[in-house]
């Protein structure tokens, strides 16, 4: 087994067909499968099944391919960190971020970085706090930005803020009889017509969490997992809702939003960086890591990452 046969291998996988990896690798299909056939005599198993619709990986294969993807990747970080040590930092780096933390740090980082290491090729990707997980456990991501880490023990987690949830509302449409940014308390709001996630999103299971903690009920009148959509409905006077201030602080700064932390009781939530410590920590993802939080302790002191505060360690 060598490093172009597992590379051939990667390339069948991923295209399901021999003729599709020929042209890919630009390589005939014969020679692919006689790679193929040279790679399962070599490990004794049986590794693909073909069939008019293409190739399909039998178990062995699928367990090859996991492995091979990481051999080669290392490989590659390899040869990135290399030839990074004669000179500038080069490389790639993968950065998941929920979509929240995305809408405040998500363009400060990457101007950051390219203007640190204009050789680092950053990849930002916004997803859902259950995707950014499983990416990065899977080795997907090389860094994520993550909130609810209970029970993970797989990944280095490095905390970097505390936010603190607020309650939403349109300018002319406000139900309280304080005013906004006086703090309300999860009661009082709890009657009103919201708008919030599903119970699939991290920010619902901690407010739904909380609320059962203080004896109140939370029923909002609609659920939908989409942040923009939650932010056009209440700049509309259509109704409420509760989110963190990260995630609205465009709105916020245009006028087209008013809100008041929640205080009684909190709703609270730690911002962690993290990654997985079984992939090889390239210069590069060294380098992201520490603009990262460079830029998180510079939106804090500027006020920029509304909602939030420091961590004193």
């Amino acid at each position: 087994m060598d490093i172009r046969q597992l590379r051939y291998f990667v390339a069948i996988a991923e295209e399901g067909s021999m003729t599709a990896a020929g042209e890919r690798l630009h390589i005939a299909q014969p020679s692919l499968s006689l790679h193929v056939r040279q790679l399962e005599e070599s490990l004794g198993a049986k590794l693909v099944t073909r069939s008019a619709k293409g190739v399909v990986l039998t178990e062995q294969g699928q367990i090859l391919l996991a492995r091979a993807r990481d051999i080669l990747q290392m490989i590659e970080r390899t040869e990135e960190d290399v030839r990074a040590s004669y000179g500038n930092v080069t490389g790639s780096v993968a950065f998941g971020m929920p979509s929240s933390a995305a809408l405040v740090m998500g363009v400060p980082l990457a101007e950051t970085v390219r203007l640190a290491a204009p050789g680092v090729n950053l990849r930002i990707a916004e997803a859902m706090s259950g995707s950014i997980l499983d990416w990065v456990t899977t080795g997907e991501l090389d860094l994520a930005v993550l909130y609810d880490v209970a029970g993970i023990r797989q990944l280095s987690l490095r905390p970097m803020l505390t936010e603190i949830a607020h309650f939403f509302s349109a300018p002319d449409s406000w139900p309280l009889k304080s005013e906004p940014g006086v703090p309300v308390s999860l009661k009082e709001i709890a009657r009103l017509d919201l708008f919030l996630p599903s119970r699939a999103h991290g920010l619902r299971k901690l407010i739904d969490s909380v609320a059962r903690s203080n004896g109140v009920t939370i029923s909002p009148v609609l659920e939908i997992d989409s942040l923009a959509n939650i932010k056009a409905l209440v700049s509309r006077a259509s109704g409420y809702s509760i989110l963190m201030p990260a995630a609205a602080h465009e709105a916020l700064a245009a006028g087209n939003l008013v809100c008041s932390p929640i205080c009684d009781p909190l709703i609270e939530r730690k911002v962690y960086l993290a990654r997985n410590p079984e992939k090889t920590m390239t210069r590069a993802c060294d380098l992201v890591e520490r603009n990262a939080i460079s830029v998180v302790e510079d939106l804090l002191a500027r006020d920029l990452w509304y909602g939030g505060k420091r961590i004193e360690r």
